[in-house]
Parts: C-alpha cells; sequence; structure tokens
C-alpha cells in the first residue's frame, strides 16, 4: 500500500491528481494509505485544520487502526478537527468495517486452512480482553456457526473444556477450531494455551467431535496456529 505524498498542504491546494478522492477514483482504494483513507472520511474540515494532520493525529493518538476502532465518539471528539458529527461518521464507519469482518457469505464459507479461519476472527484482534471462540463444523469442514464461549484471562485451571464442546455437541457438529485473543497484541502462545489446547484435543477425542486447530489472535493481523506449530496436538 501506498504511503502516499507529504501533506504540507491542504486538498484544495493539491494538484488535482494528488488529491486522495481521485487518486481511489483512478487507482482504487488499495493504492491509498490509512492517512489518506481517513482523510477522505474527515472530509474538507475547517479553515483551520488540514486533514491530513488531523487524520495523522488519529493514528498516532490511538496507535493504528486497532486502536481507532475501540476509540469512543467522545475519544474522537478530544482530536481537534473532529466535531461531533464527523466523530460519529467516523465510528460508523469503523463499526462497518468491523462488521464485514465477520459477516458470513451468503454460503456457509469452508476452513481449508488455518489462514481461511483467520480470516473470519480478525476482529477479535481489537478485543481489549482475553475470549475464547468455538467455531463449528460440519463434516466438510463448512462453518455452522461460531460462538463465544468465555471471556477473562485464560489460565488452564480455570477454563472449563466441556463448555468448548456444548454448542458442538448440540448441533452435531464434526470439529471445531478454537480461537482466542492476547490482548497485548503478541500472539505467542503461553504454557497455558498449549495446555487448554493439549486438554480439548484429548477431550474431542473422547467426546468424537475433532479439534482441528487452536488459533491466537494478536493485533494487526498477527496470528498463530497451534497445529501448525506442534504446540498440544500430541
Amino acid at each position: 500500500m501506498s504511503e502516499g505524498p507529504e501533506y504540507r498542504l491542504g486538498v484544495k491546494e493539491m494538484r488535482p491528481e494528488d488529491r486522495p478522492r481521485e487518486r481511489l477514483a483512478v487507482l482504487g482504494a488499495g493504492s491509498l494509505s490509512n492517512q489518506e483513507l481517513l482523510a477522505i472520511l474527515i472530509g474538507s474540515g475547517t479553515s483551520e485544520h488540514n486533514v491530513f494532520q488531523v487524520a495523522q493525529t488519529l493514528l498516532h493518538r490511538f496507535q493504528g487502526l486497532s486502536g481507532l476502532a475501540r476509540a469512543s465518539v467522545e475519544d474522537l471528539r478530544r482530536v481537534p478537527g473532529i466535531g461531533p458529527v464527523r466523530a460519529v461518521e467516523l465510528k460508523a464507519c469503523l463499526e462497518l468495517g468491523r462488521r464485514l469482518l465477520t459477516a458470513p457469505d451468503l454460503d456457509r464459507p469452508v476452513i481449508r486452512c488455518p489462514a481461511d479461519a483467520a480470516r473470519l476472527v480478525l476482529d477479535m484482534g481489537l478485543e481489549e480482553q482475553e475470549r475464547i471462540r468455538v467455531l463449528l463444523l460440519n463434516t466438510k469442514n463448512h462453518l455452522m456457526g461460531s460462538r463465544d464461549v468465555y471471556k477473562g484471562s485464560l489460565n488452564s485451571s480455570q477454563v472449563r473444556i466441556g463448555e468448548l464442546f456444548k454448542d458442538a455437541l448440540r448441533q452435531n457438529s464434526a470439529s471445531i477450531i478454537l480461537v482466542h485473543n492476547h490482548p497485548s497484541g503478541d500472539p505467542s502462545p503461553s504454557r497455558d494455551d498449549i495446555q487448554v489446547t493439549r486438554q480439548a484435543v484429548e477431550a474431542g477425542r473422547l467426546l468424537d467431535v475433532a479439534v482441528l486447530d487452536h488459533l491466537i489472535m494478536g493485533r494487526s493481523d498477527r496470528w498463530i496456529s497451534m497445529k501448525e506449530r506442534g504446540l498440544g496436538f500430541d
């Protein structure tokens, strides 16, 4: 993705071919930086605020798009150049983006590899608290649904393994994929992560519900497959 030109000028003073709206129309949204896309959402702004500087302030203050998505309307309004209307509009756009990450396809998506599963749960990287989600699959690895089953620190002595399989047994799922997030942003597995995975795999064998993988989600689309690393899948 392009970082775009250095913005010392306001939109009106820029050459037409350098303006984000025109560049998006010609080159596509993927050619614009986060700063440029935010500048388009912010609009022309007021005379005393350069929209590119406002966009840069937003990204810096909230430490990127993940932090910006978690910001409240009141948080956004505290940024110079963002009024109450613009704050609500930004929040609405960010929420639509979050929902897009989790929106099911018209047909049930097929999970063929860890990356397929990770794409369905990228929103978990935005969570501020640790939680466990279970993806339910049929015999052809079609997604049947997902459930958040636990919220809080993933301590192997506190997680009830039976809860991970409750919905799978009710819906006669052939297999499940466990997913949990690390609010720190670092998806590196902990000792408890490995222990919970091992316990779940063993329970799945007894219940005839295969545990295909355990994904750990971090920030900025970072994630780890425990199955690929051979952790807990002895």
